[in-house]
């Protein structure tokens, strides 16, 4: 966050990042390749899916990491043991960018604690270092991590080992936003001042398809934890629509 960085309203920002101008993918990330960063297996089919659909579609380079290991969904599942749970949310996640458009080797697993990402320490530099090798692998301009106030440890997590990727890069930053509408609409946010909407068009149908690869988080397909989660009717409208957001990630 710089010095002049104010705090706003969530609700304001958030409204702000419904209002941002519909940017073509060439505004957004020029002529250089891309890195989608998901702190668990679901958010880059969630949050962008149409842009690395419509990425692949262009024939640019691609790299999608997964942050987590994923097993913080079912934590009490018995029929699905941490290593099993981890092995069926990759599995699932290889589907869903195969769905739109990206071959799975392009798919990274950094394999960190679900709920419990580092941000420092010797775990976060090596994923920090891992997130920039990919980006100089596909000569990145642009990479993408949720959003610094999405309220998940993870997605805070995630944002802040992005960054310092980035700043070893120089591509620029973009956020997303997955759980902003779970914020109080009062809570404090830094300001949103600059961003883009990306249209998802014809690449829809793949995205869904892709959000529907994920079975063990938008069905009952693990019944024996009920504490387990499951994306809502809701959630699953809200983020499916015609458009991404995206916020140019200031420091």
């Amino acid at each position: 966050m710089t010095a002049d960085s104010e705090l706003v309203p969530a609700a304001e920002a958030l409204a702000a990042m419904r209002r941002f101008e519909v940017t073509p993918l060439a505004g957004l990330v020029g002529e250089g390749g891309l890195v989608v960063i998901a702190p668990h297996p679901d958010d880059e089919s969630l949050a962008c899916g149409g842009l690395i659909s419509a990425a692949c579609a262009e024939g640019r380079r691609v790299k999608v990491v997964v942050v987590s290991d994923g097993t913080g969904s079912h934590p009490r599942s018995r029929s699905y043991p941490r290593p099993r749970l981890r092995g069926l949310r990759e599995a699932e996640a290889r589907q869903a960018v195969t769905a739109l458009g990206l071959a799975p080797r392009h798919l990274e697993f950094l394999r960190l604690p679900d709920r419990y990402v580092p941000s420092e320490g010797v775990a976060a530099e090596a994923a920090v270092e891992s997130i920039t090798a990919l980006a100089q692998s596909v000569a990145a301009t642009a990479l993408f991590v949720s959003w610094r106030h999405d309220p998940h440890c993870d997605h805070q997590a995630a944002y802040r080992l992005a960054r310092a990727a980035q700043r070893r890069t120089g591509a620029a930053l973009y956020e997303y936003s997955v759980w902003g509408a779970a914020l109080k609409p009062s809570a404090p946010v830094t300001s949103v001042n600059h961003g883009f909407r990306f249209g998802v068009g014809r690449h829809q149908l793949r995205k869904r398809r892709a959000i529907s690869a994920h079975r063990s988080q938008v069905s009952d397909l693990i019944a024996d934890d009920p504490t387990g989660f499951r994306l809502s009717a809701r959630d699953l409208a809200r983020l499916s629509g015609p458009y991404e957001s995206f916020v140019a990630g200031a420091e």
